[in-house]
């Protein structure tokens, strides 16, 4: 199995595409069921070109994908970043996980020697 790592370049548009609350909501939606622009538009009190705009950039990000399905444009997930991204953020958790049990470990150890 390939498994795929993100480029710094890639983290830096999957994360700033994320910062936005509507573009986390949307791929949340994206990831239950696809839906076409103008029904995730429906969802939003922002016109349809706003909706559209976050669309484009959740894109660029490789979060999802449009495809062309009669007159609409059908909005999919790329699961494939979403879990490279995932990924990524699992490695974060590591170290501070790491970090967190050392600092433990520090305090044990001073409890243990402090007889005073």
């Amino acid at each position: 199995m390939v498994v795929r790592q993100l480029d710094p370049d890639e983290v830096d548009r999957v994360f700033a595409a994320l910062a936005d609350a509507t573009r986390r909501d949307i791929v949340t939606r994206v990831l239950r069921r696809e839906a076409s622009v103008t029904a995730l538009a429906r969802s939003y009190e922002m016109s349809f070109a706003a909706v559209q705009k976050h669309v484009a950039v959740l894109e660029r990000a490789h979060l999802v994908t449009k495809q062309r399905q009669g007159r609409e444009q059908v909005v999919h997930p790329d699961v494939a970043t979403i879990r490279a991204a995932a990924r990524l953020l699992d490695r974060y958790e590591e170290i501070w996980r790491g970090r967190i049990d050392r600092m433990a470990e520090l305090l044990g150890d001073t409890r243990e020697g402090d007889d005073s």
